[in-house]
């Protein structure tokens, strides 16, 4: 007799295993350094935590619209404007409890079971286990190894001319690797996914986060894509648990009426804090030079220890290696690192079933100070 569903019979998110086994750790007096999640250093803006504070004393926190405070609405789609001079009204974004909550709502929304949805691989594992929970065909295109370290129009195709597609995800910057999708590249897929029907989400928590180049929405080429954002990286605001959707207008109402009744609607005290957030870009500009440090330091010493990097670090703060001159085994490389060095990695495994056991991710989101010190222990490890 089976006790659970199918639907719960995924694969467990490692790297969530990981930062619990270093938790452990620290709690027993370890001197851990944690590479293992995708998580500032830093605190909420100091502007965005005195907000907070004073809607804490004033006590009015409650439920909100299913779509999020216009004022926040309002701020976002003023955002849009001033960062990539694009014109999207507040009605059609959607404010969500993270970008974990737009995924979950954006799938349902346009996918019933059966449906086949393709992603990157390497690729951010949730996508993955979330769309197999709802019963969604995954269709995984792989990237790096000589082709393209992110996804490509010419791949997407040869993906759907084997059997067409009803949706197509994609990141950029790109979790594992940081990669960028490059604009030319970015409108020949959304050319291609609009002339064959395929719906498009576009995953950009990343954006902010990029130093060569400015980053660009896909909003900029086609008004139809749905866009993911989240107040959790470039904002540092994880534990706010506050992400925001971009819709189609079409798409605006079957969302909501979902929203309604898994979410009711995402925290209000969080919500009023996110609209400072936009304010703060001083600050956070501050620590972005503080990732660029960290790329930097990582970009230099992993090589040299002969950690490869599988793709280029052109964003977001991940540093995606192959760590195969060691070990064929990613899950126990990142056990023994733990245990021999406290330092915390991902194994590549959450983010490739197929060749992640040979590859590991290290988030350089930390200090400075703890960067080299993670080097230093590694260099005399290996």
């Amino acid at each position: 007799m089976r006790v659970f569903s199918y639907r719960s019979d995924v694969d467990p998110f490692h790297a969530m295993d990981v930062l619990a086994e270093a938790n452990r750790r620290r709690a027993e007096g370890a001197q851990m350094i944690s590479m293992a999640v995708g998580q500032p250093a830093d605190p909420a803006p100091l502007r965005v935590r005195e907000v907070a504070q004073k809607a804490l004393v004033d006590g009015k926190i409650g439920y909100t619209d299913a779509l999020g405070l216009i004022g926040l609405r309002e701020a976002i789609a003023a955002h849009y404007a001033e960062q990539y001079g694009v014109d999207v009204s507040p009605q059609r974004i959607a404010v969500t409890t993270g970008s974990s909550a737009a995924f979950n709502l954006a799938f349902l929304t346009y996918f019933d079971p059966g449906d086949r949805v393709a992603i990157t691989r390497p690729g951010y594992p949730a996508y993955r286990n979330i769309l197999k929970a709802l019963g969604v065909e995954v269709v995984e295109i792989g990237t790096g190894e000589g082709i393209s370290p992110n996804l490509t129009a010419e791949s997407l195709i040869a993906a759907h001319e084997e059997k067409p597609l009803k949706g197509v995800l994609f990141a950029s910057p790109a979790n594992p690797t940081g990669a960028i999708i490059e604009d030319d590249e970015l409108k020949a897929i959304l050319e291609a996914a609009r002339e064959r029907n395929i719906r498009v989400i576009s995953d950009e928590i990343y954006h902010r986060l990029t130093y060569d180049r400015p980053d660009q929405t896909a909003l900029a080429f086609d008004n139809n894509v749905t866009v993911i954002n989240s107040f959790s990286k470039y904002y540092c605001m994880t534990g706010w648990r506050i992400g925001w959707m971009v819709l189609p207008e079409e798409a605006v109402r079957p969302n909501e009426r979902i929203a309604q009744s898994l979410y009711i609607s995402a925290p209000e005290l969080s919500q009023i804090a996110a609209i400072e957030a936009f304010k703060a870009t001083d600050e956070l500009d501050i620590i972005k030079q503080r990732y660029a440090l960290n790329r930097s330091i990582l970009g230099e010493r992993l090589p040299k220890m002969g950690l490869t990097l599988a793709a280029p670090m052109d964003g977001a703060f991940y540093a995606y290696c192959d760590v195969s001159r060691f070990t064929n085994d990613s899950m126990a490389f990142a056990r023994k690192m733990i245990a021999e060095i406290n330092v915390a990695a991902t194994p590549g495994l959450d983010f490739d079933p197929l060749e992640g056991h040979r590859t590991m991710r290290f988030s350089y989101a930390g200090t400075a100070e703890e960067m080299r010190e993670a080097m230093r222990r590694l260099e005399s490890w290996l």
